[in-house]
């Protein structure tokens, strides 16, 4: 048996997110914004499925964020380290221009789609194992009308999805996910050769603002009733 859904959803933002430095496994808490990711992203998730089981990475910001679905649902939070971020060791914390300047040749190659070399990072490789052998336990120990949601991060879902599809690590066919949105994988097909397929990617409630990452819509404090509401 196995779960008959799988969703894999991003944490939402962070202010390592909103500086564009990498974030790895260093333990960065949600900021305004992405508590508001979280919740609106926490109320979509819960009207589109009905969640089994809910499961996140042991980092902070993952766990915040599946906290938001479990409040709504009712459904306990456990963790799973299998399910937390690459590590990217020396380079976390730092943008891609200070990487560039301390680390020129590592930074270059890893630019051109090589492995950061000498920094102390995880593989692709060993991240797309330890999420594939997660999600398929965790999955194993569900039925067929079961919704399996994991709470995890960009660079670990984007991985875990390449391996779950049956695709070797160094295969980046797979678009990066936006802060608190998810992808939906469901069994494959008997007599496909596939244990899964992928059904959505990048699924959000973008709706509920013009800008994702700007938090909600609010009215310009600047401008009064008259200038807003003319009518």
């Amino acid at each position: 048996m196995t779960a008959g859904r799988v969703v894999l959803w991003r944490h939402g933002r962070t202010a390592h997110n909103a500086a564009a430095r990498l974030q790895g496994q260093s333990d960065i808490p949600l900021d305004e914004v992405g508590v508001w990711q979280a919740e609106t992203a926490a109320a979509a998730l819960a009207s589109r499925y009905r969640p089994t089981v809910v499961v996140s990475s042991d980092l902070g910001r993952a766990r915040a964020t599946a906290q938001a679905l479990g409040d709504r649902t009712g459904l306990p939070v456990t963790t799973d380290v299998r399910v937390r971020e690459r590590s990217f060791g020396d380079w976390e914390g730092l943008t891609s221009a200070e990487i560039a300047e301390r680390w020129p040749e590592q930074h270059a190659a890893w630019v051109a789609g090589h492995e950061p070399e000498r920094v102390g990072a995880e593989t692709r490789a060993q991240v797309l194992d330890r999420m594939v052998a997660g999600v398929t336990d965790l999955a194993a120990a569900l039925g067929s009308e079961d919704t399996l949601v994991v709470t995890s991060h960009g660079a670990a879902i984007t991985l875990g999805i390449t391996g779950l599809l049956g695709l070797p690590a160094e295969w980046k066919g797979v678009s990066g996910m936006s802060n608190a949105h998810w992808a939906e994988l469901r069994p494959g097909r008997p007599g496909s050769g596939l244990a899964w397929r992928l059904e959505a990617l990048n699924v959000g409630p973008v709706h509920a603002s013009s800008d994702w990452n700007a938090g909600p819509d609010r009215p310009d404090e600047g401008m009064d009733d008259e200038v807003r509401d003319p009518a």
